[in-house]
């Protein structure tokens, strides 16, 4: 954490405003991004997006600066889809759009079916191993964070996303992607 995030943290738990929408539009980008992955529905990803932002803003001052503020708010959030999951006991499809390269038409429809099995697969995996799968290989997160996140200890992350990456790799071998 930044010398001037540990700042912009004391003076919003002073009840400074303007540091505290600087943390939260600093950590919007990536909480979006997490949201999305997750829930697979950008709708949904605003819904928990806002919930976990609100939930921030009110508890601001229980906030342990121990972990860098986008770390907590991914926590809050992670609660928050747990919750919806379920209320709703209905599982998502992840967000459609994939990054595109300038390919040719064949190899566009090719990645595209690709991503869209890898999108299946990942979404078949309870949301406990997604979580960990997805903040280690989409954002990079340290074991001891996604520990931290997930509310677990840092065995049962690396238990997780060893069975997740064996699941996915076995999924992609038995579809002949």
């Amino acid at each position: 954490m930044s010398a001037s995030e540990k700042e912009l943290i004391q003076l919003a738990k002073q009840g400074n405003k303007s540091a505290l929408n600087t943390l939260l539009n600093e950590s919007y980008p990536i909480l979006k991004g997490y949201l999305i992955k997750m829930t697979g529905e950008a709708d949904l990803a605003q819904d928990i997006m806002q919930e976990a932002m609100l939930k921030a803003v009110l508890n601001i001052n229980k906030f342990d600066p121990r972990a860098k503020f986008s770390t907590w708010l991914i926590t809050i959030a992670t609660n928050a889809y747990k919750d919806s999951l379920r209320k709703n006991k209905r599982h998502v499809e992840l967000d459609e759009s994939m990054p595109s390269r300038e390919q040719g038409i064949e190899e566009q429809v090719l990645a595209n079916i690709r991503y869209d099995e890898i999108k299946k697969i990942i979404l078949n995996l309870p949301h406990e191993k997604r979580t960990v799968f997805v903040l280690k290989h989409f954002y990079g997160y340290k074991y001891e964070e996604i520990a931290e996140i997930a509310n677990c200890p840092v065995g049962t992350v690396r238990s997780r996303l060893h069975n997740a990456v064996k699941y996915i790799i076995n999924e992609l071998e038995r579809r002949n992607v």
